[in-house]
């Protein structure tokens, strides 16, 4: 039954040193000491700077923005390639919320990250400018280039918004040392396919009867909506469901999918299966110290296992209830509003991306697709181990639906996180949880966007 109004749904500071060899400025703390917009380096607005001085915002910390600063030295080591200063902001609102501010200020940066289920909810109020395929043709990036799921998610309104570098899907990662002894790997040497509920569940329980802790999974979830939201929307997926989030109307979603989600989650989290109480600290940590047979998680995971030692490979989460789905989000390069652009440094800007583009296959080491299609087509991505084993992902991409308030470290997670945290904890009824969150998006829908 479809819930929701009667609307018929559809189907379906100072400037931070350039990264790398040189230092990192970001976290809450870096924020507070910027003390405002106006010490930002983009925020001198363009007329301020040399015309061969390009102004990067992007919210990449840790090894992914130890990488993009490698992948910018390899851009300005090129013949006749402009400087690009980047600043590097925290991850999550204060990142966007400062993003819009300069947007609507005029003092916005050149080029920005954001990610693309933020984007829906900035290009409409005019706070992003469209890119030119034309002149990313000139450069060598076509639409062609792109899977057709993420090319979607980059246009809004008929508009290229936005350039996806990457996706980063929800997976299944799994130990092959405890697989191989539960008797669980194929002839090839990866886990063996399974397509109903059943079956997963057995293979689940012969991983914890060879694994330290008895779990064949590790799942974290407490204090981390993000994390919910990405196991929910997984599985409501591949029932079938879809959920719509009409402006002034209200949430559009099927409730006996999302009953059955909730229930079929609860039963791998029920103390036999996995342990029913994990952060995701925690269960990084079981999973981590080879204490399980398999993890839920996100792509970026992968660099810190590699780094640990710990034998294990990747695959898309099996689809069983129908098709696999892999929820995910991308970090897609934006043009923030800028009232009279230069035109050579728009070009310029361009010219930047598609040199990222071109060289993501060292984006991939930290576990992201690229999205750039001729990359992962490259035999040389065919060599990454786990990399290669889950890049199918890509044309089964579910993002979140398209809001002002979605998208990652949104509000839309947050509120799934405090109204169904105790779900899982098996507190609160499923349906009391979910309904208290809907009422929160129902209210959320009679709100202007701020944007």
């Amino acid at each position: 039954m479809m819930h929701g109004s009667s609307r018929a749904p559809r189907a379906g500071a100072r400037t931070g040193p350039v990264l790398g060899r040189r230092s990192l400025m970001q976290g809450a703390g870096a924020l507070a000491a910027l003390g405002g917009l106006g010490t930002l380096a983009g925020c001198a607005g363009a007329s301020a700077r040399p015309s061969d001085d390009i102004a990067f915002w992007h919210l990449l910390s840790g090894p992914d923005g130890v990488t993009m600063g490698e992948l910018l030295d390899g851009y300005m080591a090129t013949d006749g390639a402009a400087k690009v200063t980047q600043t590097v902001l925290a991850w999550g609102a204060p990142y966007y919320t400062k993003l819009a501010m300069a947007s609507a200020g005029g003092r916005a940066p050149d080029l920005a990250v954001m990610h693309a289920a933020r984007v829906p909810g900035y290009a409409p109020g005019g706070l992003l400018d469209e890119w030119d395929l034309d002149l990313l043709g000139e450069f060598g990036i076509r639409q062609e280039d792109f899977p057709e799921l993420i090319w979607d998610k980059m246009v809004v309104d008929d508009k290229l918004t936005a350039i996806a570098l990457d996706s980063h899907p929800f997976v299944l990662y799994y130990n092959t040392e405890i697989a191989e002894a539960a008797g669980v790997l194929g002839s090839d040497g990866l886990l063996l396919p399974t397509d109903t509920p059943e079956d997963f569940r057995a293979l689940a329980l012969e991983l914890g009867g060879k694994a330290p802790s008895g779990f064949g999974l590790s799942w974290g979830y407490l204090g981390d909506g993000s994390n919910q939201w990405r196991m929910f929307s997984t599985y409501y997926s591949q029932l079938g469901g879809t959920i719509e989030l009409p402006e002034g109307g209200t949430m559009q979603y099927q409730e006996e999918l999302v009953v059955q989600a909730i229930e079929w989650i609860l039963s791998l989290i029920d103390g036999e299966v996995g342990n029913g109480g994990h952060d995701g600290g925690t269960a990084i940590s079981e999973f981590a110290t080879g204490g399980s047979g398999a993890f839920y998680g996100g792509v970026w995971e992968t660099g810190s296992y590699k780094n640990e030692g710990l034998p294990f490979d990747i695959t898309m989460i099996p689809g069983v209830f129908g098709e696999p789905v892999a929820y995910a989000d991308s970090h897609s390069f934006v043009l923030p509003h800028q009232m009279s652009p230069d035109e050579e440094r728009r070009r310029t800007v361009h010219a930047v991306v598609a040199h990222l583009l071109k060289n993501s296959i060292d984006w991939a080491a930290a576990g992201h697709i690229p999205a750039y299609s001729p990359v992962v087509e490259d035999p040389a991505y065919g060599e990454l181990v786990p990399q290669s084993h889950y890049a199918d992902a890509v044309d089964h991409l579910v993002y979140d639906p398209p809001a002002w308030f979605t998208g990652s470290g949104s509000d839309f997670h947050t509120y799934f996180g405090n109204d169904m945290q105790n779900v899982w904890a098996r507190r609160t009824d499923p349906l009391d949880g979910w309904n208290a969150f809907v009422a929160r998006i129902d209210a959320l829908l009679q709100k202007p966007s701020p944007m």
